[in-house]
């Protein structure tokens, strides 16, 4: 694996290609936080509107704005450049009135909202993102890909992390074994955090597709760790009774699978015997996050799909509208169903 392969998917192979992202309208994400700013305290809140903006790129105008340092502005989370999004930020102001911020407005950033909040926003501070995209060309049958959206709204999707983790040809993963061979040497910290988390995503994605492989990425084994739905909380489970069975099957709890880093294995038995067949021969890279001093976690394999909804605009476009928790990737949702030709991505030089 380089990251950037097309991975098993539980329900066959793609029906079909599809392109998106024609233009940015057509790639529509709307932050879900996790609470409303209650208008007091030295934090700014402005939630923005932007097209075809990069996030950090925007914060620096906020803060110049601002006259404050770009340490001082808060987001929840990156959002995709080619694409029309909503997204909060917030700006540090102790005892300091707010600038016009409708000086940030140039046709591509609109203000939709300025108020106040005790608290900066701070990455991850996210429930999640409502999507609404358009695909066009589509060139598949529509009961068949209206039966595979069905299965996707019932029994969820793989969370695999998406190819963009891993950078343009798997280049992220290339510095990242680099890095553990002792051949890159002190790179700036926010891109050797880059390599490391790109490198135990493909870890996770092996462990998933080899679930996959054998049908039981959406069920329990003996020794799992089961998370919560949308929520943190976790717990293993030494053998599969009915009510756990149930529950996995209603999507209420899910499997999960390791982000690789230094900790305690929390997986048993047939779980832990699974992983470490999906692992082997990348046990330098395990050891190599260890060293470099990641935390073991872990991450649902499976991801319910909330709000799943559709439209066919015409016999080659396809509407869809849902909502996905933070860190899951709503291009992996369209492997499902499409080859896909990202527009944006073909495009761009």
């Amino acid at each position: 694996m380089n990251g950037n392969e097309t991975l098993p998917g539980p329900f066959g192979p793609p029906l079909g290609t599809a392109q998106i992202r024609c233009r940015p309208e057509d790639f529509r994400v709307f932050e879900m936080p996790p609470c409303e700013p209650d208008g007091a305290g030295e934090h700014a809140w402005l939630k923005l509107r932007k097209r075809e903006q990069n996030t950090e790129w925007l914060a620096r105008q906020i803060a110049r704005l601002a006259g404050v340092r770009p340490r001082d502005v808060g987001f929840a989370g990156l959002k995709d450049r080619h694409a029309v999004t909503e997204q909060w930020f917030s700006v540090y102001l102790p005892g300091r009135p707010d600038p016009d911020w409708t000086a940030l407005e140039d046709g591509r950033v609109e203000v939709l909202a300025a108020t106040r909040h005790g608290r900066k926003l701070r990455r991850g501070a996210l429930l999640g993102n409502r999507f609404e995209l358009r695909l066009r060309d589509v060139a598949a049958d529509a009961r068949a890909v209206d039966a595979r959206l069905e299965a996707l709204r019932e029994r969820g999707m793989p969370n695999y992390f998406g190819a963009q983790r891993f950078g343009r040809d798997g280049a992220n993963l290339t510095r990242a074994a680099a890095l553990f061979a002792g051949e890159l040497r002190r790179p700036p910290r926010h891109q050797r955090a880059l390599y490391l988390s790109a490198a135990r995503s493909l870890l996770f994605n092996q462990v998933l597709a080899a679930r996959i492989g054998q049908g039981v990425w959406d069920r329990c084994l003996p020794g799992d760790v089961l998370q919560l739905d949308r929520r943190r909380g976790r717990f293993r489970i030494e053998a599969v009774d009915e009510e756990t069975r149930g529950r996995c099957e209603r999507l209420e709890i899910h499997p999960t699978g390791p982000l690789c880093g230094r900790g305690p294995v929390e997986v048993e038995a047939e779980a832990l015997a699974l992983e470490q067949a999906a692992l082997a021969g990348r046990e330098d890279w395990i050891r190599g996050l260890e060293r470099l001093g990641l935390e073991a976690d872990r991450r649902a394999l499976r991801v319910r799909i909330a709000g799943l909804v559709w439209e066919w605009a015409a016999a080659d476009e396809l509407w869809l509208g849902f909502e996905l928790p933070a860190g899951s990737y709503a291009t992996v949702l369209l492997e499902q169903l499409f080859r896909i030709e990202d527009r944006a991505l073909s495009a761009a030089p």
